[in-house]
């Protein structure tokens, strides 16, 4: 199943089209871009531990290492961006045939956030004086929870660059009947501004610097929810546009220990304030998913410094997300019917059983039997039927208890840096061992 939505989202064909499209400076030659992103994809699948790795394992690679690593480190970021747009596109018609709900119907949401990848190994020989942390870069991404799929991006490689900024071009394809939501970092003028030219509504959480407001109306009477009370007001900015200003009024403040959120938009008044401040909830599933790609992908590979490299690294993994989601949507779709309400898949286990089968195949199977051609009926019903031979048990989700609250007073760097015994204070808490 894997396999197929790979070949359907970033067929080597289609791969090397997109990048005698967007290429500037590269050029084609013994290597193509597809062989890069195929062992890319086998490292942010974890089924090979590095980018080494995989082009050692790899029969037919036609270059030396070095020369792979130099292509590598000089992949174009806009070339990027053109294929985790480009295979979004690809699988959403298979999305749509397996199933999917709108959040707020009517209206495609678009979430917007920024990633910054962690500090890199100083492998570089101008970063081995540095004391500082060496920063390869950022991305921009959209996310589309309809969906689950990551359906743009934007990656910069100036780790100290303006994400404000960096978004401008993603707005850029905004159009009528996108709602775009996003955290109090992008609440300025240009980002709302450019959201609205293009037609597009925005929820977006306003921050304490915030644009100079010219005109403000009466606040309406609050409204209660379910977490508090909710307000709202007209409010008037530079340039005659009048947007809407929703106050919720939390019961429990939040872990930052804020007990009021407020939010701009310029949606219209079909859509209650009760609905927007429930709506900016959404934006919570791209931290989600950032997490998910951490946690169950190699997104973060420190060993690439160079940030071209470790930017495509990244682009990788997002790719990777995109495919096992839609396995995921295969997987719950196939088993509905028979498991309780409220089952889901795990993108983790999923990964899991992926990994554990991949070298199987490759040792048990022939490789004119490894590429599956898609039957006539398509490929959404041909992952139904193959979804059907997978364990519901062994690839569910488990649900997380409630969280336990931990202290966070100031401590000593002495007692951050203390160790401990931990069978000793098991036996002081009088605490069985398992």
């Amino acid at each position: 199943m894997a396999k197929l939505v790979l070949e359907q989202a970033v067929a080597a064909e289609w791969v090397d089209q997109v990048f005698e499209e967007h290429r500037q400076r590269q050029y084609p030659r013994e290597l193509l871009f597809s062989t890069i992103i195929e062992l890319m994809s086998l490292v942010s699948l974890g089924l090979r531990p590095s980018l080494h790795a995989a082009a050692r394992q790899m029969e037919d690679l036609p270059v030396s290492l070095a020369a792979l690593y130099d292509k590598v480190s000089r992949t174009e970021p806009a070339l990027l961006r053109a294929l985790v747009t480009g295979s979004a596109q690809r699988l959403a018609p298979t999305i749509q045939e397996l199933g999917c709900s709108a959040i707020l119907p009517g209206w495609q949401l678009r979430v917007v956030d920024g990633n910054h990848l962690p500090s890199s190994e100083k492998r570089l020989g101008a970063l081995r004086r540095e004391r500082g942390a060496a920063r390869p870069g950022f991305s921009v991404v959209v996310y589309d929870p309809d969906l689950d799929q990551v359906v743009d991006l934007q990656p910069c490689e100036d780790a100290y660059a303006s994400e404000r900024v960096s978004v401008l071009p993603l707005l850029e394809k905004a159009t009528a009947g996108q709602l775009w939501m996003a955290d109090r970092l992008y609440c300025t003028l240009p980002v709302m501004e450019a959201c609205e030219d293009a037609g597009a509504s925005f929820i977006i959480r306003e921050q304490s610097k915030h644009p100079r407001l010219l005109k403000e109306s009466d606040w309406q009477e609050p409204v209660p929810v379910a977490t508090g009370s909710v307000r709202e007001q007209t409010i008037e900015v530079k340039g005659g546009r009048q947007w809407r200003r929703v106050e919720l009024n939390l019961q429990n403040p939040t872990e930052s220990g804020d007990t009021t959120l407020s939010f701009w938009s310029n949606l219209p008044d079909t859509i209650s304030a009760e609905q927007i401040a429930d709506l900016y909830r959404r934006r919570w599933s791209i931290e989600g998913m950032f997490q998910r790609l951490e946690s169950v992908l190699d997104s973060e590979i420190e060993t690439l410094g160079n940030p071209k490299a470790a930017l495509l690294g990244f682009a990788s993994a997002v790719l990777a997300y995109n495919v096992l989601s839609v396995l995921k949507r295969s997987v719950e779709q196939a088993h509905c019917q028979t498991q309780p309400e409220g089952w889901e898949a795990s993108i983790f286990h999923l990964t899991v059983q992926v990994r554990s089968g991949y070298e199987g195949m490759q040792i048990a199977l022939p490789p004119e039997h490894l590429s599956l051609p898609i039957p006539a009926g398509g490929l959404a019903q041909y992952l139904l039927t193959l979804a059907r031979n997978v364990q519901p048990k062994a690839v569910a989700k488990s649900k997380r208890g409630p969280k336990v609250l931990k202290s966070k007073e100031w401590l000593e760097g002495k007692a951050v840096n203390a160790h401990v015994s931990t069978d000793r204070v098991l036996k002081a808490a009088k605490v069985k061992r398992p």
